[in-house]
């Protein structure tokens, strides 16, 4: 029953994070990609106050898969890069901590343009 739980708490905290988004697309003049930049900023910024870890500590999943879990990470890396290399790791802490990600990206998204083929909207 507790898995179940874990469950719960990754799917409530993820959609609302993800409803709070698709509100301010619905009922601003913000772009989507306004909004998504928007996510990764605040990731870093709760991350950097040390707001964020609780709640990934919390709901697990539900606050690392969206964008703002990203933005957590990039600032993670940062921190520890920071601590061992000195101001240099300000430069290089964020791509080493997403590279893994990215790099599943680029290859899942170039298979998906291998086996799909695009077609007109008309």
């Amino acid at each position: 029953m507790e898995i179940f739980w874990e469950f719960a708490k990754a799917f409530l905290v993820g959609g609302a994070i993800c409803a709070v988004g698709q509100i301010f697309i619905d009922k601003t003049k913000l772009t989507p990609a306004r909004v998504l930049t928007g996510y990764v900023v605040a990731g870093v910024l709760l991350s950097a106050l040390g707001l964020y870890q609780p709640l990934v500590d919390f709901a697990g999943a539900g606050a690392t898969v969206p964008l703002s879990g990203f933005g957590h990470l990039l600032a993670g890396g940062v921190r520890e890069a920071v601590t061992e290399k000195g101001v240099l790791g300000v430069l290089a802490g964020g791509f080493t901590a997403c590279a893994a990600g990215v790099a599943a990206a680029i290859v899942f998204g170039f298979l998906a343009a291998l086996i799909f083929k695009p077609k007109d909207k008309s």
